[in-house]
């Protein structure tokens, strides 16, 4: 399954269940987003890819396993917070972002917000592991949006992205503060060439 980035809800969860190595979580959707949708489908929830196992009235039920939980902000979720939502793309949906395969590569964390009459520009701070995929104006999905890389800071450990309105009222970004952790999947080419150029110089 893939998805494409381009966020179709900002969904809030209703309830979270907390088990030994394992979650549940139940998110409220419109009429519309859970139209035709069926238990055994794939959702993106923040950038995860995460399968419907049940469905009651416009509420989608999901199960999040251990390893899910130990590297994305899933296991941080509490009832009443928003999450960003994508249904799997089909045969023939327009790409409007980029591909997306709901494997989150690793966390991130905002360090400074700035916003300004025209810009809402968010500087996220990486781990090693993940700044070396990052370059300016690479894509890059965060809670599983799709966004172009602004400016990078290899010495600092930061990147930024730039949002436009519409993103800021599809999406929960706007209500992220300093602070706050995000999902981030490095976009696959980007990261095939660099580890194949990894490769090529160790092997000389």
């Amino acid at each position: 399954m893939v998805f494409t980035g381009i966020i179709q809800e900002k969904a809030k969860l209703v309830k979270v269940s907390r088990f030994e190595d394992f979650s549940q979580i139940e998110i409220e959707t419109s009429p519309k987003f859970i139209d035709g949708i069926q238990i055994g489908a794939s959702v993106s929830v923040d950038g995860v890819c995460l399968t419907v196992t049940s469905i009651d009235d416009n509420r989608l039920t999901f199960d999040i396993i251990v390893e899910t939980l130990n590297v994305t902000t899933l296991s941080e979720l509490e009832s009443s917070d928003l999450v960003n939502l994508e249904r799997a793309a089909r045969l023939g949906d327009e790409i409007g972002g980029h591909l997306i395969s709901g494997h989150v590569s690793g966390i991130v964390t905002i360090n400074k917000i700035e916003k300004t009459p025209n810009n809402h520009i968010i500087f996220f701070e990486a781990p090693d592991y993940l700044i070396k995929y990052i370059f300016s104006k690479g894509y890059v999905s965060l809670n599983g949006i799709s966004l172009t890389i602004g400016e990078v800071n290899n010495a600092k450990n930061t990147f930024s992205v730039y949002l436009i309105p519409e993103t800021l009222r599809v999406t929960t970004m706007e209500e992220k503060k300093v602070g706050d952790k995000i999902n981030l999947e490095i976009e696959t080419q980007t990261k095939n060439m660099v580890d194949l150029l990894g490769q090529m110089q160790v092997s000389k």
